[in-house]
């Protein structure tokens, strides 16, 4: 009788919600696919640090406290397990997330420092990786910002009736999101004069 009973329930929900299910399979499968973007991007800068901390320790060795963090930076963006699954758990996304912006704080003040370095400015091999550091970022800005959408979509409809009632008889819940306040600051690199004068970030509409 129980059995019964919830199947008609099932029924009923999913008579109410019409095509809602197909809705959130859609916008969960959209989420998969823009967090796998994100951690691709994020594994290309990720795969820079090593190279770009060694040439710049060959021209500025002296800078042992920049180059120390940026490679600790590194070490803790590799400890947190980047699967599929972290982005169904809030406190694991947001552990992930906050060692990427330490990251990208310390590359950032790395780049700011290599200015007081003329020979390090003019070598190829560094101009070579700054380039491709600036490139990553900007992927990543996009990587980011599609992965935004995909969750705010995503979410609306896991909260909204009649979709909630589906989502909630499957199992769907929210997904969590990156912190659209700062996403200009974590996700930009600043921008460097070759005149040696370092200029600030600019921001990102989201």
């Amino acid at each position: 009788m129980r059995t019964m009973l919830t199947w008609l329930m099932v029924a009923v929900v999913l008579g109410v919600s019409g095509c809602s299910y197909n809705a959130i399979q859609s916008q969960d499968e959209q989420v998969k696919a823009s967090w796998s973007e994100v951690l691709n991007q994020y594994q290309r800068r990720a795969d820079l640090v090593p190279n770009l901390v060694n040439t710049v320790k060959g021209y500025a060795s002296q800078e042992k406290e920049v180059l120390t963090r940026v490679t600790e930076a590194r070490a803790r963006v590799g400890s947190v397990q980047a699967s599929p699954k972290l982005i169904n758990d809030p406190q694991a996304f947001a552990k992930f997330e906050a060692a990427q912006a330490q990251l990208t704080s310390s590359l950032s003040r790395l780049l700011v420092v290599s200015e007081n370095y003329p020979q390090l400015k003019s070598d190829a091999n560094f101009r070579d990786l700054q380039a491709q550091l600036e490139g990553t970022e900007n992927r990543i800005t996009v990587a980011r910002n599609r992965y935004i959408k995909a969750v705010q979509d995503y979410n609306v409809t896991v909260r909204s009736f009649p979709s909630n009632l589906t989502a909630s008889i499957f199992g769907y819940k929210e997904k969590p999101n990156f912190s659209v306040s700062n996403e200009a600051e974590i996700a930009r690199p600043p921008q460097v004069n070759f005149d040696g004068s370092p200029t600030p970030a600019s921001g990102a509409n989201n």
